[in-house]
């Protein structure tokens, strides 16, 4: 036989073997997705809209300075809730903590077994000056109209505090009792950090030896046309939130007349390292949360893209390219890097003597703040560029194998049979990170349907949310308090 027969049999043969093994991995993978259990859940839709518009109304705005906060509103929205779930605040223990943050026990019939906690917050962000003529509705009226609730809250997150609310009022009328003790946490600070809100809340706890099997916050939601390949809507429910990090970089030395400037000045020379860190970028490895994410949609794929998720040791190389060139996707793979400010320079015709940029950067689970400052000087190359990184890393990444994920994703397929859930990394913050400390897990998952409009009504204009996604809320935390 002749070598080049020869060559091609043993070619054909290697190529018919990678075909039928990666064939077979992709036929053969199999669905992480629970079967539905419809929820029975009887919600009395017209109350429970009433109940949102008004929360609405109230003006519980977070400031960055804590001296514009109108805690008469505060008082107001938490009268609020005593009038419109008084069966929750019969049969509740409640305790405020720094005033406004409130905390319900609900003892159950085992409180040997860990607690649960399901939290959200009822602070909202103001809204920018100069939009108000931009809203269809009042941001502060809750109009009910065409089907949809009106208003800043509706979307993040006062739809979380009155379905968590709802769910427990309508529960507890069913005379239901809980297989273990869960806590209701509300918070009244996360739009600046929640400091004085769920920190505090999680640090009392904390010192009464209380610790959660899992704490569930907002997050994640259920997202149109999210993944590749995957025709269904896919609910993502953040296991881990990346790092949230500000560097300065910096640079002194004498100014002078701009009739004479250096070769490189203060402000070349920042510039030139931001460019550097802009061309450069830090690796992509899809892994950790990233990884999660695609290991619970391949099976759900179209099978070109089933195919290249089931063999990803063959394709990672391509499949980080591909995500690598979308911001979105690229921010799940990578520590991204955003430069925001640049200071220099006070007269047209004077060299500035300092230039300062300020980049955000948010990290990703496992890489150090540490090393993030390390990988940012090696990349600029200018030792006369002073780098100062403060921030804080990803919080830790809560399990996706045990009972405590399973039963976020059974109630929210409960409640949308036709939904991918999957794991995922938040890249926003939450008030979920404070629970680290007291819980085990801690995932985040707002359970709406939304598309990218409504992601960005969130901190926008015309927030709102449709009486079908708020009454399916109400369930999905009907479902999540019966099923633990």
């Amino acid at each position: 036989m002749k070598k080049w027969k020869l060559a091609f049999l043993i070619m054909a043969s290697f190529l018919l073997v990678f075909v039928i093994v990666t064939v077979f991995r992709t036929v053969t993978v199999k669905s992480k997705q629970p079967a539905p259990k419809p929820t029975q859940a009887v919600i009395y839709e017209d109350a429970a809209v009433a109940h949102l518009s008004e929360a609405i109304t109230y003006k519980t705005i977070s400031y960055q300075d804590r001296s514009k906060f109108d805690f008469r509103e505060f008082e107001r929205f938490i009268a609020f809730l005593q009038k419109s779930y008084p069966t929750v605040h019969r049969q509740l223990e409640l305790e405020r903590i720094n005033d406004y943050a409130l905390v319900y026990k609900w003892t159950g019939t085992n409180s040997a077994k860990k607690p649960i906690g399901l939290t959200s917050h009822y602070d909202v962000v103001p809204v920018l000056t100069g939009t108000e003529s931009n809203w269809e509705q009042d941001p502060f009226s809750g109009a009910v109209d065409n089907g949809k609730i009106w208003g800043r809250g509706t979307l993040d997150d006062k739809i979380g505090v009155l379905g968590i609310l709802e769910a427990a009022e309508q529960l507890l009328k069913e005379g239901f009792a809980p297989n273990r003790d869960i806590y209701l946490m509300f918070g009244f600070d996360e739009e600046i950090g929640g400091d004085e809100g769920a920190n505090a809340v999680a640090k009392t706890l904390r010192d009464r030896g209380i610790e959660f099997e899992f704490v569930l916050d907002e997050g994640g939601a259920i997202v149109e046309n999210m993944v590749p390949g995957v025709v269904q809507p896919v609910g993502v429910v953040g296991i881990s939130e990346k790092g949230s990090a500000t560097a300065e970089l910096s640079i002194e030395g004498s100014g002078g007349h701009s009739s004479q400037p250096k070769d490189h000045t203060n402000i070349g020379r920042i510039s030139s390292a931001i460019a550097k860190l802009e061309e450069t970028q830090f690796k992509g490895d899809l892994r950790g949360p990233g990884e999660d994410l695609f290991q619970f949609t391949a099976p759900e794929m179209s099978f070109g893209m089933k195919y290249v998720f089931a063999n990803k040791f063959i394709f990672e190389p391509i499949i980080e390219k591909i995500l690598l060139a979308e911001p979105a996707s690229a921010a799940l793979i990578r520590t991204t890097i955003a430069p925001t400010i640049f200071q220099a320079g006070e007269q047209y015709n004077a060299l500035p003597e300092k230039a300062a940029a300020i980049i955000n950067l948010r990290l990703m689970p496992g890489d150090s703040l540490e090393e993030v400052k390390a990988s940012i000087e090696d990349i600029i190359e200018d030792q006369d560029i002073q780098v100062t990184l403060t921030g804080s890393e990803a919080t830790k990444v809560s399990s996706i194998d045990g009972w405590e994920f399973k039963a976020v994703q059974q109630a929210a397929r409960n409640v949308y049979g036709q939904a991918v859930i999957a794991p995922y990394l938040m890249f926003a913050g939450s008030d979920a990170k404070h629970y680290d400390a007291v819980s085990e897990n801690t995932y985040r998952f707002l359970p709406v349907q939304i598309n990218a409009e409504d992601l960005n009504r969130m901190h926008g204009t015309n927030e709102r949310v449709s009486i079908d996604n708020y009454i399916k809320a109400i369930k999905f935390y009907y479902e999540i308090m019966k099923g633990v």
